[in-house]
């Protein structure tokens, strides 16, 4: 007797890291649809149209999905910010650019950005490991710049620089819950303008 259940199309052979983003792409939407805890191995493997042994043979657990998932756009998140500090040498313009690769990282994929730092499991040692190994680079980052331009100790420029960094973070992550109701571009020029009026108080070394 011929069975009702619709049989899965077979999935085609893909290369291994076309295979391993085909399935990064299906975990990113059902952890943004579902939150990790409600996300499921099934829901992910049926999203990719795959079996759970194929997933299985990339990625042994939730867990490692997730964390593969969270390294991904974070190492994203730190390239664009990078640029942006090293862009130029003029500080005006480098608070500017940075400021708005930050809000341009949520612009462009929103739902990044909430499964990084809006996540049911931000508690978690492995994943609150990696957002402080980001946090400690971004704000080191930008303490490396002020540390070099002000007579300010290296202590006192990384606190500055965490200082900055939350304020991006922040700021970026209200503008979201806006949804669009202020413009991006007047949004982070409001809080470049915010950063630049205090960090331009520290006189430069000379």
């Amino acid at each position: 007797m011929p069975s009702d259940k619709p049989s899965r199309a077979k999935p085609a052979r893909l290369p291994r890291e076309e295979r391993r983003r085909q399935l990064l792409r299906a975990a990113h939407q059902v952890f943004v649809a579902n939150g990790y805890h409600g996300a499921a191995m099934d829901d992910i493997a049926e999203a990719a149209n795959v079996s759970k042994p194929v997933l299985y043979q990339h990625f042994p657990g939730k867990q490692e999905l997730y964390l593969a998932l969270l390294d991904s756009h974070l190492a994203a998140l730190t390239t664009l910010l990078m640029d942006a500090l090293g862009s130029t040498t003029d500080n005006n313009l480098r608070v500017q650019a940075t400021m708005r690769a930050y809000f341009q990282f949520i612009a462009q994929d929103s739902q990044a950005h909430r499964l990084v730092f809006e996540s049911d499991v931000g508690n978690v040692p492995e994943v609150s490991k990696r957002l402080e190994a980001f946090d400690a680079q971004f704000a080191d980052a930008i303490a490396g710049v002020i540390a070099e331009d002000t007579k300010l100790s290296h202590l006192e420029a990384t606190l500055l620089g965490r200082g900055l960094a939350g304020m991006a973070q922040v700021s970026a992550r209200y503008w979201l819950e806006t949804e669009g109701t202020l413009d991006i571009d007047a949004a982070s020029e409001l809080i470049y303008r915010l950063a630049w009026r205090g960090i331009s108080r520290f006189p430069k070394e000379i």
